[in-house]
């Protein structure tokens, strides 16, 4: 497939970048067993429609794309996250989850009507969670008894919740997200402004959410959708994100048992930049300095939570 084509009969969101061809070798060598926790398929457009009401149109990124890059970095695994492209038809994510031969575990998006039995089909392909999504110029609001019913229908099954959101409305969210049984995955630390004091209350107040919930984990991830003054993970830059680092390495610090990190390939919605994925890897030991930590944030935990079987 073309790098950034999109295929079929759509045409990309003006302005959109494509994800980056030809990423470095990482300089950090990940752990045996390493798992990219958050990544994404668009598509093929002609394949796998994108969803009517989707708010973009991306270029396509396949999995055997997706499962090129992997080997490429040197990751074992990959959790696949649906993305808001597709809306709630996980043909796109199954479908990579059925050709990873059980390298890869989903997170899906459904509707209050699924069914136990489609349920029990993404179970079967590999999905192990379903994603909420709050952020507000991505998705239309969905009410939250909506979202409670779906939650009483995954629980039997083991899945947790997967919460996407800004920390600007955690405040509003704390008492729903709180009431969630199952576990429950904060992607990308609630999205804190790095303008902020990482001890000021705004991050504070996500810090708590965490203490208070045992049941809460966190990705670690996404420096490039955070940064405001870089550096840029590009042009072999090895300390990239540096405003981002002190916010990141205090959550694995205080958390080491409840952090997933992933690369967020192939990058939805970037304005700024697309960073060079090789970079962003070699962007972990400044958030998780010790080998002890490494192992737990890319190994241990995403395996725990997505592959218990053999944790």
């Amino acid at each position: 497939m073309a790098h950034g084509k999109t295929t079929g009969d759509f045409e990309k969101t003006p302005g959109w970048l494509d994800w980056y061809e030809g990423p470095s070798k990482p300089t950090f060598r990940l752990p045996a067993g390493a798992v990219d926790a958050h990544c994404h398929v668009f598509g093929p457009g002609a394949e796998f429609p994108y969803a009517p009401e989707r708010k973009y149109t991306p270029c396509d990124a396949s999995a055997e794309e997706l499962f090129a890059l992997r080997d490429h970095l040197g990751f074992d695994r990959n959790v696949i996250v649906q993305a808001t492209c597709h809306g709630a038809d996980n043909r796109a994510l199954v479908d990579a989850l059925r050709r990873s031969e059980g390298r890869a575990r989903g997170v899906a998006t459904v509707r209050r009507d699924v069914t136990e039995e489609q349920l029990a089909e993404l179970h079967e392909a590999g999905v192990r969670g379903v994603r909420f999504n709050f952020v507000k110029r991505l998705v239309d609001r969905v009410p939250t008894d909506s979202l409670e019913e779906i939650v009483e229908k995954i629980a039997p099954l083991g899945w947790h919740v997967v919460i996407y959101f800004e920390a600007a409305d955690l405040p509003d969210l704390y008492d729903f997200f709180s009431a969630i049984k199952t576990d429950v995955v904060v992607d990308h630390m609630g999205r804190p402004d790095v303008t902020k004091d990482p001890d000021g209350p705004e991050f504070e107040l996500f810090l708590r959410f965490m203490r208070e919930n045992p049941n809460v984990w966190t990705k670690v991830s996404c420096p490039e959708r955070l940064s405001v003054t870089g550096p840029r993970a590009l042009d072999g830059e090895q300390h990239a994100y540096t405003d981002v680092v002190p916010f990141a390495r205090r959550v694995v610090e205080e958390f080491p048992d409840r952090v997933l990190w992933g690369t967020d390939w192939p990058h939805p919605n970037l304005k700024d930049h697309m960073p060079d994925d090789g970079l962003l890897v070699d962007y972990i030991p400044q958030i998780a300095t010790t080998a002890e930590l490494q192992q737990r944030l890319l190994v241990d935990n995403p395996h725990r939570l997505y592959w218990p079987e053999g944790a």
